[in-house]
């Protein structure tokens, strides 16, 4: 199972969702709400998060993050031991642009 987070950028804020494929091939992304919404295979939930304006964090250089309005230094992925505890940074205020 290999985890992959996804961001959008809606004003000064951002809004994470984790991309989880499982050992089965079935796809999971765990929102913002605190939903998982299961999908047949990662190429299906890849195209619904494009779908609703994310990008793969991994895939983000410095260039794109200054486009979206965030510095790449200044955030990281949110960190929690499960969903429970993530789900209160899955939605993060960005830091004021200088």
């Amino acid at each position: 199972m290999n985890a992959q987070w996804w961001v959008a950028v809606l004003g000064d804020t951002l809004i994470w969702a984790r991309l989880t494929v499982l050992d089965d091939g079935i796809a999971e992304v765990f929102d913002s709400d605190g939903g998982t919404l299961r999908y047949d295979d990662e190429t299906a939930a890849r195209m619904a998060l494009l779908d609703a304006e994310f990008r793969a964090f991994d895939g983000i250089d410095a260039d794109d993050a200054a486009d979206l309005g965030f510095d790449l230094d200044e955030i990281e992925p949110p960190r929690g031991d499960d969903d429970e505890h993530l789900l209160p940074y899955m939605v993060q205020k960005l830091p004021p642009r200088h």
